[in-house]
């Protein structure tokens, strides 16, 4: 099955896609752990996209349609089937991911869209905290460790990402509106537009996803 994860920052697309990947096994596309292991690498491509996200701003197209097409591209995930999260946020992108899907003859099942208003995703984005060596994500509230700022699953040191702070979190939002919503217009023509509500809890989260998935009865 290919899928696509839409939705605000802090929507809840990670919890999603956790799911989807516990459901179906398909390949993980996230761009935000794309980008994020370039800039660990310290690479060109992650000291210009870093200098973007510090100021709460997208990575440009370009940057990030490459780093797509090559992952969808290599020759060990031609047979898989695929979930891109954080990925087309705009019309443009969207567009040009259909001729990527074209030439590869892997077109997209659903679009998942992950709806969720600002003092939800305000206070989803500021309580996060993210392990430094593994990447696991927590939640000061809605899912703390055991140990204050230590991961409960390598014992690395839990962080604050610098961009997730009330005024950068307000600025990815508009940005969000004006780019990436006209997104979900996009596939909502293609009529292959799933929404799901991203205020409720996870195991009602999970329901509605299976729900939307066994529409086309890829699952059972």
């Amino acid at each position: 099955m290919n899928l696509i994860l839409l939705g605000p920052p802090g929507a809840g697309k990670g919890t999603l896609a956790g799911y989807i990947k516990e459901s179906l096994g398909i390949l993980h596309i996230s761009t935000g752990d794309i980008l994020r292991e370039e800039i660990k690498n310290n690479t060109d491509l992650g000291i210009e996209a870093k200098g973007f996200i510090d100021k709460g701003e997208l990575v440009p197209d370009d940057l990030v349609i490459k780093l797509i097409e090559k992952v969808l591209t290599k020759e060990s995930n031609r047979k898989l089937g695929y979930m891109l999260d954080g990925f087309p946020r705009n019309e443009s992108q969207a567009k040009k991911l259909d001729e990527i899907l074209k030439k590869i003859n892997k077109p997209i099942d659903q679009a998942l869209y992950l709806d969720s208003p600002l003092p939800i995703v305000i206070k989803r984005l500021t309580g996060r905290r993210v392990c430094r060596k593994c990447g696991a994500v927590f939640h000061v509230t809605n899912r703390p460790p055991k140990k204050q700022n230590i991961c409960d699953v390598c014992g690395g040191e839990l962080y604050q990402r610098e961009d997730d702070n009330e005024q950068t979190i307000k600025n990815r939002m508009e940005v969000y509106q004006n780019s990436t919503k006209p997104v979900v217009e996009f596939y909502k023509k293609k009529n292959i537009l799933r929404t799901l509500d991203g205020d409720q809890e996870s195991e009602s989260l999970h329901d509605d996803l299976l729900k939307a998935l066994n529409e086309d009865g890829k699952i059972h």
